[in-house]
């Protein structure tokens, strides 16, 4: 009985939910009511009780397809075309999305080849002779996913890539491992200046230099800049709370995985063992160049743009995949030159880089499908109504903004659609004031904070979410099982939302950066005190038995 509580509870809850959105609403009438809210959280709450991505998405996908379906009035028909031709061959033939998987294909295919050669070996043992204990690898794990900042994607899935074998050495587990590639993906590119992030947030303002409004917002973005502190922290003193801390224990006793996924391939072996630490670190800077090249080159650098506004101008699915070819080209050559690998292993290389990227590849497939169906049965409409219903209550607004939009990414798994939805609303509601920007140049205060609240809080639900690309990204960087992933991150990501929203609540009424920061990051640093005292306290109790 005990083991299928948590299922039973769970049919109980999506009963109520169906009953309350029954009363609101007709099914037949889904579309931008409370009904629209029902396929994500059927995809997470089966994700989180089964431990089985695959089929809960799909199920999600098909409650999607039904409610579409009941809401068009089309029938079985309608529902199957609208899975199968508008949800994943549309996915799977959008340009934006075509080209992650080629960027996603090739990283992959880079990896295997660093592999091959040897650079990530000679890497870790390097790593290993300078890298002296557990906070030692988690540290350096830390700043390189601070150094590459220009995109979320390309942090996870480089990330993960160098430093496996490090955190491997010192019993760091596979899920604390993702926590921290997560954590230093889109908590960084969201407060980085120069990055697609960045780019996408200033696309979704207008009438205000989209840079400098992103920019004004980087003090203001408390669960990021808190989120980086927590990893910091947890870093440095080894603390691990909530399922993390079984994982951890598990790790020191030789299980990295606690739950070995049967997706992810083991990492290949080097077939040389001549290769040197330049064999990792010249392809990851050739790689970092190359992207960031392509990114300028499709917002316009080449044609007499600066370099900010053709970052913020930039298309980032098609810059990264066309200097991630570019740079497997490049890598390819060099390993050839160097006698390292032989032209065969090198093509070998690139078939073993797409199987092992398979796995997030049909994540990402079955989450943006799931994605498509939230947007037919407009979820973003419906939260937005909730939001502009709200604006009458302007102390609270940047706290209201905050909460719905953890809801709305952490149900839709995009933080760049939650952005997209949420901006527009609050520079509607702060109009007049933005209108007169051009004349004082001074953006007004409470509309920073109610920006930065909607970016803080987008990031949050995605760090949440398991059908977030970054989340997948990072389980795959990691090669961490996606729910482990999931299941552990949540409690570290809880704590700061719960002291970000208190931040938030200050805001309101105390529109100063230095006070609403100060007092976050004091209010932080004394709850992290607290769990580190209170997880001591236990290690004491458990020693007396």
């Amino acid at each position: 009985m005990k083991k299928h509580l948590s299922k039973i509870l769970f049919a109980l809850l999506v009963i109520i939910f169906i009953i309350i959105c029954a009363i609101t609403a007709p099914i037949t009438e889904s579309a931008g009511t409370l009904w629209s809210l029902l396929p994500p959280i059927v995809a997470i709450g089966l994700a989180l009780i089964t431990k089985e991505v695959y089929s809960s998405l799909f199920i999600g996908i098909l409650t999607g397809g039904i409610l579409t379906a009941a809401n068009a009035g089309t029938g079985f028909e309608g529902m199957f075309n609208t899975i199968v031709q508008d949800g994943f061959i549309a996915n799977l033939s959008d340009s934006y999305n075509v080209g992650i998987l080629i960027f996603l294909v090739v990283l992959g295919a880079i990896v295997v080849l660093m592999n091959k050669a040897g650079g990530s070996r000679a890497y870790g043992e390097w790593a290993v002779s300078h890298i002296k204990n557990r906070a030692g690898a988690s540290i350096a794990t830390f700043f390189l996913g601070v150094l590459i900042f220009v995109d979320d994607y390309f942090n996870c899935l480089t990330v993960g890539s160098v430093m496996r074998p490090v955190t491997d050495k010192y019993k760091i587990s596979r899920s604390k491992l993702a926590y921290l590639i997560d954590s230093t993906a889109a908590p960084i590119c969201i407060i980085a200046p120069i990055s697609s992030w960045a780019a996408a947030v200033s696309g979704t303002v207008e009438g205000v230099n989209g840079i400098q409004l992103f920019i004004s917002t980087i003090p203001y973005n408390l669960y990021a800049l808190l989120t980086l502190i927590m990893v910091i922290f947890v870093s440095t003193t080894g603390l691990d709370f909530g399922l993390m801390k079984q994982h951890e224990l598990n790790a020191e006793n030789g299980d990295l995985f606690t739950s070995r996924s049967t997706v992810y391939a083991e990492d290949d072996k080097p077939s040389h063992t001549k290769g040197k630490v330049i064999d990792l670190i010249l392809p990851v800077i050739i790689l970092i160049s190359l992207c960031v090249i392509g990114m300028i080159y499709t917002g316009g650098f080449f044609s007499g743009k600066d370099f900010i506004n053709s970052f913020a101008d930039c298309d980032a699915s098609y810059g990264l995949s066309l200097g991630s070819l570019a740079a497997l080209i490049v890598i390819i050559g060099y390993f050839l030159c160097r006698k390292v690998l032989t032209f065969t292993e090198c093509m070998d290389s690139v078939a073993a880089g797409f199987k092992q990227m398979v796995p997030a590849i049909l994540i990402l497939t079955f989450a943006w499908t799931l994605k498509t169906m939230t947007g037919f049965l407009e979820a973003g409409v419906f939260v937005s109504g909730i939001v502009e219903g709200a604006t009458v209550l302007e102390v609270l607004l940047p706290l209201i903004l905050f909460v719905v939009a953890i809801g709305l990414s952490f149900a839709t798994g995009t933080s760049w659609g939650t952005f997209g939805i949420l901006i527009p609303i609050v520079t509607s509601v702060f109009s007049n004031e933005l209108a007169e920007v051009a004349n004082s140049g001074d953006i007004p205060s409470m509309a920073i904070i109610c920006i930065s609240a909607c970016l803080a809080g987008a990031v949050c639900g995605d760090h949440c979410s398991p059908i977030s690309d970054t989340t997948i990204m990072a389980s795959t960087g990691a090669q961490c099982d996606h729910v482990n992933h999931v299941s552990t991150q949540l409690p570290y990501a809880i704590t700061v939302a719960a002291v970000s929203a208190l931040g938030y609540l200050l805001s309101g009424f105390v529109q100063n950066v230095f006070i609403v920061l100060g007092s976050s990051i004091l209010l932080m640093v004394a709850v992290l005190l607290v769990l580190k005292m209170m997880t001591v306290k236990k290690k004491v109790k458990v020693k007396k038995k």
